[in-house]
C-alpha cells in the first residue's frame, strides 16, 4: 500500500517524534511504499530520509497515519486517515472531525475521546523491539540508575537518593541532552526512570523501570513506582505517565523503591515488550482498522448501489403501474364502445326483423299471383 505517515514536527527526539520513525520503518520494512509529512523539519525526519522514506510527493494515499489535529486537517484531501492521539491534556492531541478513525495509545486517551463522542482503538507505543534489546545482561543488585526525566527538579532528587545508597547515577533530558541514540545509555544501566515512551524503551532493552517524575502539566511529582506484573495494567491505563498510581516519595520512600529492583523483573520487563509493546504488531493492528475501513467503504458503495437500483426499479414499477392504469381506463372506455355498438346491432337487428316480415309477405301475395296467372292460362289453353 502506498502510506503517509505525518506528524507536526520532526525536528529532534521526542515521545511522537520517535513513535512517527518508529512507525514508518516498521510500514516499510513489512513492504509498504511508505513517505513522510511534517510542518517542521529536522534531525528526525533527516534520520527517515537516510532510511529510504521520502517526503510527501504524491497526491492522493492508500492510507494516512496522522498524529496530531494539525496534520489531519492538512492532509484530509489526500486519503483515508488514522488520526493517533497520544494525550488528552495538550492541544495537538485533541481529535479531529476530519479523521475517518481514531488510535488511542492508552485507555485513558481512549475515554477522553469517547467524552468527545469519538470510539478508538487502542495501540499502545509501538518500540522497536530489535533496536531497543538487551545488550547486556543486567547486575544481581542495582549498581546504576539512568534518569530520563525530564525536570532538573527530578533529576536532582535521584541523584541525592542514589548517592545516599551509593549507585551510580546517569542521566539524560531529552530537552538539554537530546540523546538519539538512546538505547546505547538505557543498556549501560541496570534499572530506568521516566514516564511514557521512556518506560517502554527501557522495557524493551529489558531493565527494571520506575515511573516516576516532575512534569509542569501534571504540577506535581507523580509516579506509579516499580513496575511489575502486579501494577502494570494500572500504569498502561495511563500510558505510564504516573497518573495511574499518582505516588509521591519522599528520599526514604524511594529509595525502598529503588530496593525493589531484580533481574527477574528486569527479564519480566523484556517479555512484557515483546508481547505487548511491539512495534511489529502495532503495525498489524494499524492495517486491520484500514481494511476494516476499506470494507465499509466498500459496504457504503454497494449500499449506496443497491439505492440507486432500487430507486430505479421503483420508478419503473411505478411507471408500469401507472401504464397498467391506463390501460385499464382504454380498456374500460373500448368496453363501453363495444356496449354501444352491441345496443347499434340489435336496434338494427330488430329494424331488420321488421322490414323482413313485411318484405316475404309480399314475395308471398307475388307467389301466389303468379301460380293463379299460370293457372288461368292453362285453363285458355285447354278451352
Amino acid at each position: 500500500m502506498k502510506i503517509l505517515v505525518g506528524n507536526n514536527f520532526l525536528r529532534k527526539t521526542g515521545g511522537t517524534e520517535n513513535y512517527t520513525y518508529t512507525l514508518a520503518l516498521e510500514l516499510k520494512r513489512q513492504g509498504h511504499n511508505v513517505e513522510y509529512f511534517t510542518f517542521e523539519r529536522g534531525e528526525i525526519s533527516s534520520l527517515l530520509e537516510k532510511a529510504g522514506i521520502p517526503f510527501m510527493s504524491g497526491e492522493r494515499y492508500d492510507l494516512i497515519l496522522a498524529s496530531h489535529y494539525t496534520v489531519v486537517e492538512k492532509l484530509c484531501p489526500y486519503g483515508y486517515i488514522i488520526q493517533t492521539c497520544h494525550g488528552y491534556i495538550p492541544l495537538l492531541e485533541q481529535p479531529s472531525s476530519l479523521a475517518d478513525a481514531f488510535v488511542s495509545i492508552s485507555s485513558e486517551v481512549r475515554d477522553h475521546l469517547q467524552s468527545k463522542g469519538y470510539d478508538s482503538t487502542i495501540i499502545m507505543n509501538g518500540i522497536d523491539c530489535n533496536r531497543f534489546r538487551p545488550e547486556r545482561p543486567v547486575s544481581p543488585s542495582l549498581t546504576s540508575v539512568l534518569s530520563l526525566c525530564q525536570s532538573d527538579v527530578a533529576n536532582d532528587f535521584i541523584r541525592k537518593c542514589c548517592e545516599s545508597i551509593g549507585v551510580k547515577f546517569l542521566c539524560s533530558n531529552k530537552h538539554t541532552d537530546n540523546v538519539w541514540s538512546i538505547e546505547k545509555m538505557i543498556n549501560q544501566c541496570d534499572l530506568v526512570i521516566g514516564l511514557g515512551r521512556s518506560a517502554y524503551d527501557a522495557m524493551a532493552c529489558g531493565r527494571c523501570v520506575l515511573s516516576y517524575d516532575f512534569r509542569d502539566y501534571m504540577g506535581e511529582f507523580l509516579g506509579d513506582g516499580m513496575l511489575t506484573p502486579d501494577n502494570i495494567q494500572e500504569s498502561l491505563y495511563c500510558n505510564c505517565s504516573g497518573r495511574g498510581g499518582r505516588k509521591k516519595y519522599d528520599e526514604k520512600s524511594f529509595i525502598e523503591e529503588l530496593g525493589k529492583y531484580s533481574p527477574e523483573l528486569a527479564n519480566w520487563s523484556r517479555e512484557f515488550a515483546l508481547k505487548n509493546l511491539n512495534i511489529e504488531k502495532a503495525v498489524q493492528q494499524y492495517i486491520s482498522i484500514y481494511e476494516h475501513l476499506e470494507y465499509k467503504r466498500e459496504f457504503i458503495a454497494l449500499k449506496s448501489r443497491m439505492g440507486e437500483l432500487m430507486d430505479k426499479h421503483l420508478h419503473e414499477l411505478q411507471a408500469a403501474h401507472e401504464s397498467n392504469q391506463q390501460q385499464k381506463e382504454e380498456i374500460v372506455n373500448l368496453q363501453h364502445r363495444l356496449d354501444e355498438m352491441g345496443q347499434q346491432m340489435n336496434d338494427l337487428r330488430s329494424v331488420f326483423a321488421v322490414k323482413s316480415k313485411k318484405h316475404l309477405q309480399a314475395i308471398r301475395l307475388l307467389l301466389w299471383l303468379s301460380i293463379m296467372l299460370i293457372v288461368i292460362l292453362l285453363l285458355l289453353v285447354l278451352v
